[in-house]
């Protein structure tokens, strides 16, 4: 029966409804640092939607601006991480972020994750600390294929068709 309702609650959390926290909470010695974030940051369904179209709004605002300094290789990378990181944040409004962060490390998309967020950190050091514009627009380049990438992990089968694509594309025979 307890299986029932776990899974009854996960379908409701997937679908967006409210769901009672308090039942949904593990044992207290199990809980994580997230499961604290969550219970003590409840939003109820009208509340994540500001924040989400807010943030999304503000990360796309960002991301759209950066195109204004885009031969200033260095505003560029600022703004343009800036707007992708706002971006990624507005979908925790909307799922939570204990959901978010272990959607993040699913092992579909854990290597896309890292090489994603990593990304975001070599195009903020070029941009903040080497000065380099050459370097950050490399870097900005790897964090736009990075974040691609990742969006297409979400998609199902998503990057085996991107990949067969590419590869029929790309493979020339002379």
């Amino acid at each position: 029966m307890d299986r029932m309702r776990d899974a009854l609650e996960r379908a409701k959390m997937l679908v967006g409804m409210e769901v009672d926290e308090e039942a949904a909470l593990p044992p207290p010695e199990e809980q994580s640092f997230f499961d604290d974030i969550n219970r003590h940051c409840t939003l109820n369904t009208t509340q994540r939607l500001y924040g989400f179209a807010i943030c999304l709004a503000a990360g796309l605002t960002c991301t759209f601006l950066s195109m204004i300094v885009f031969f200033h290789p260095v505003k560029f990378g600022v703004t343009f991480t800036l707007g992708n990181m706002m971006a990624l944040g507005s979908t925790a409004f909307l799922i939570g972020p204990k959901r978010q962060f272990d959607m993040m490390l699913d092992s579909v998309r854990i290597y896309a994750t890292a090489i994603y967020i990593a990304s975001i950190i070599v195009a903020l050091f070029c941009a903040l600390l080497v000065h380099s514009k050459v370097l950050t627009l490399l870097a900005i380049i790897l964090e736009f294929g990075a974040l691609v990438w990742y969006s297409l992990s979400y998609i199902p089968f998503a990057r085996s068709v991107v990949s067969k694509v590419m590869a029929s594309c790309f493979d020339t025979e002379f």
